[in-house]
């Protein structure tokens, strides 16, 4: 990885140049410690500036989501009339040293914007009749001062940022320069929203003027926003559920029978098709074989898949929007299930077919999930687990829970688990609509250390999960094209393998 260079470092004597050395250029340029290069001759400087195209776009048409953001920003302007609201889309987050983790905006700010750009902030300035609206983005990297070379964020480090022109085409709403928007937010009046946890910078900006429970409110009112999907996102999801089940394709194909198969070229062979067909991953992949299948979010994926036991693979492609699938299949490594797998596996898929078919408009958020869960229970009780109760008893008693662990869904969209901050009476205590997206995901997970279980059900765990969409009529897996009963997944397997 290519170091940048430092140009603030101070000078030091060129013996064979006799140019005064340079070393006030871009004032955002960071100096390195250790940077082999101290400064900039004049003459370089001066030869930088000049002999490079224009590279403006003139040519550009709004990006396919703009529609849809701006009846989202109408309907948060119409939520908060006379007040200020500032939604940032976030920075860097530090990896290690000097390197960062790939940057992702917020939702929220994606959600409204369509824009992934980092440090860039959504304001909505109170007007007399709603909100006039504006994106403080990073203009164009200086190529003046120096600033697109020598900067270690500069252009020819980090690539080409859109100008503010550019991206007013793209997306529909103006832009002005991110360095003016301090003064912005101080020569604004009257009541203050902020999403908080995302820009320190923004929030020490607003100091003073915001309220913690009103922000928690703000951010309980973003979240709301998202849990009816326009006709946009779930083109969106479609495409992510169709992507990731080509991607679970791909890990089959390399799924060894003869010997063991590493959970990491499990995980990496699935990350190739996300980084190909979408942004990246939309969660950490789970690649759970054997044993780490009973455990909820395995992600430390450093084992091996070997024949005879069970791979969980839990993972989902981000599309370029930032929208996620989040898809579970369960699969025997040798391609058949043993007469227990299948037993155990059974009663999940029977718990998942009652899970879907209680997702429907009208429907209280919890149907799906009690309508599974009471299935599993069923089974347990059936199979002698939980001793002389009635099904109706453990469950009543939440005993099946020992085995279930977790709930039987969430919400879906540009995150894994979206809405998550919405209140509680619109989302779990809520009713279902047309537009909503979740998951129905039962599972059965038996632990190695399980002593009240027969020791042949010990380290097995399966899940199957697909994203449902809630229709004027019913429901819609969109996940469909991948198989889950166990005979159609062995012929899956044979297949993908023959």
């Amino acid at each position: 990885m290519p170091i940048a260079p430092s140009p603030l470092d101070p000078p030091i004597s060129i013996s064979d140049q006799s140019q005064e050395t340079v070393v006030d250029q871009a004032e955002n340029n960071k100096p390195r410690k250790n940077g082999l290069t101290r400064g900039v001759t004049e003459a370089l400087a001066a030869n930088m500036r000049q002999g490079w195209a224009d590279t403006e776009r003139h040519d550009l048409e709004p990006i396919p989501q703009a529609a849809h953001t701006a009846r989202r920003r109408a309907a948060l302007s119409a939520r908060y009339p006379g007040e200020l609201l500032v939604v940032p889309s976030g920075t860097p987050k530090v990896r290690a040293n000097d390197t960062d983790y790939p940057f992702r905006p917020s939702s929220e700010y994606a959600h409204l914007t369509g824009d992934q750009s980092e440090r860039a902030v959504l304001v909505l300035e109170p007007t007399a009749d709603g909100h006039r609206e504006a994106a403080y983005l990073q203009p164009r990297s200086d190529r003046d001062n120096g600033e697109f070379w020598l900067d270690n964020h500069g252009e020819l480090w980090d690539g080409r940022r859109n100008s503010l022109t550019e991206n007013e085409r793209l997306l529909g709403l103006e832009c002005r320069d991110l360095r003016t928007l301090d003064e912005a937010l101080a020569a604004a009046t009257g009541p203050v929203r902020v999403l908080r946890g995302h820009d320190a910078g923004v929030e020490a900006a607003l100091a003073g003027r915001t309220g913690a429970e009103r922000d928690e409110e703000f951010r309980e009112t973003l979240a709301e926003l998202r849990l009816v999907k326009d006709e946009f996102e779930i083109a969106e999801l479609r495409f992510a559920c169709e992507a990731t089940a080509r991607g679970f394709e791909d890990v089959m194909k390399v799924l060894a029978t003869a010997g063991p198969t590493s959970e990491r070229l499990i995980e990496g062979t699935f990350f190739v098709r996300a980084r190909v067909e979408g942004n990246h991953v939309g969660y950490s992949t789970i690649a759970a074989a054997g044993p780490h299948a009973t455990i909820m979010h395995w992600v430390r994926n450093d084992g091996q898949a070997r024949p005879g036991e069970l791979l969980l693979l839990d993972a989902g492609v981000e599309t370029r929007n930032l929208y996620t699938a989040d898809l579970t299949r369960t699969v025997p490594v040798n391609g058949t299930f043993s007469p227990l797998q299948r037993k155990i596996y059974d009663a999940v898929y029977a718990a998942q077919e009652a899970g879907i078919a209680a997702v429907k408009p009208g429907a209280a958020y919890r149907d799906f999930h009690h309508a599974a869960q009471r299935v599993l229970a069923e089974h347990l009780v059936a199979w002698g687990l939980l001793g002389d109760l009635t099904a109706d008893e453990a469950f009543a008693r939440g005993l099946h829970r020992r085995w279930t662990l977790a709930g039987t869904g969430h919400m879906l969209g540009l995150d894994v688990h979206d809405c998550a901050e919405a209140r509680t009476s619109t989302y779990v205590d809520g009713t279902l609509e047309a537009g909503m997206v979740l998951t129905v995901e039962p599972g059965l997970y038996f632990q190695q250390e399980d002593l009240t279980v027969p020791e042949e059900y010990r380290g097995i765990g399966v899940r199957i999960e697909d994203d449902i969409l809630v229709t004027e009529s019913g429901n819609e897996n969109l996940s469909a094209g991948l198989p889950r009963r166990a005979d159609e997944v062995e012929a899956w397997l044979a297949r993908l393998r023959g």
